[in-house]
């Protein structure tokens, strides 16, 4: 499967993004209060991660004044889609049977009708593969 757009890097990167996905469009400083005050990260890394942001595509910026003002370019879905994917893509290679007995038993902690829903999607999907 190709990917279209880049993914954020890590944890800072994605959670930039989805306080800008919650706020719609920020200045630096907003996000700063959002996301860097809390985890303890001055001003200006958070300036840096919007800057990565930027860079691959997912944000874009205008000039209003002295500040720049952020939005997101990337939809939600799409990069929470992809992100799935790739952790899922690298938990499973290159012997997947272990690691999915380990998330069907993990899933059944968290909630055990997420296994109902599992053998919903993987019905439809089934059915989607046949023509039916």
């Amino acid at each position: 499967m190709k990917q279209a757009t880049s993914l954020p890097g890590g944890t800072r990167e994605h959670a930039v993004l989805v306080a800008l996905w919650k706020l719609g469009r920020a200045s630096v400083r907003e996000i700063h209060t959002c996301v860097g005050e809390p985890s303890g990260l001055v001003y200006t890394t958070i300036a840096k991660v919007l800057d990565r942001l930027y860079a691959k595509g997912l944000v874009s910026r205008k000039r209003i004044g002295k500040t720049f003002v952020y939005e997101p370019k990337a939809q939600r879905e799409a990069i929470e889609h992809a992100r799935a994917s790739r952790t899922l893509r690298q938990l499973l290679a290159p012997e997947p049977h272990p690691a999915i007995a380990t998330l069907v038993q993990a899933m059944d902690e968290i909630d055990p009708e997420l296994l109902d829903e599992l053998a919903r999607v993987i019905r439809v999907r089934r059915r989607m593969q046949r023509g039916s």
